[in-house]
């Protein structure tokens, strides 16, 4: 459906390209756009950020499809270097310590921001931040 230039903004298509015929689409229109894995069907629980790697800008992959967030990760493995590494509540010394990981245990990379990595030991965690000079690429 095309309507001349001078009908009025109000009576104009909204999109050029065609979506005009989304009410014949079943996948988009009426009771069939809200069936399927991805619907908005109301909140769901806040996920404990200690033990989940997921925030308000990023989630680890495993979670797309149950949570939603901006951008999905694909985690960087990295391996820890030898003396091991303190798994942080915050991106600074002193912080809180969640954890320790031992020379060789593998990190799961979500985010640099810095001196540190933002990641997780896997997708049900636990979460923190691990200074980068004690990481190394796994082989």
């Amino acid at each position: 459906m095309t309507l001349p230039a001078d009908d009025p903004p109000s009576k104009r298509r909204l999109f050029p390209w065609g979506c005009e015929d989304l009410d014949d689409n079943p996948q988009m229109s009426g009771k069939d756009a809200t069936q399927g894995p991805y619907t908005l069907s109301g909140p769901v629980p806040r996920p404990d950020a200690a033990r989940m790697p997921i925030r308000g800008d990023l989630a680890h992959i495993a979670f797309a499809g149950r949570y939603f967030v901006p951008h999905y990760v694909v985690p960087q493995p990295r391996a820890v270097m030898p003396g091991g590494a303190p798994v942080l509540a915050a991106p600074a010394e002193g912080a809180d310590e969640v954890c320790t990981l031992m020379e060789g245990d593998s990190f799961e990379v979500l985010d640099l921001s810095g001196a540190w990595a933002w990641g997780c030991l896997g997708p049900e965690g636990p979460v923190g931040y691990v200074h980068i000079d004690r990481l190394e690429p796994v082989n």
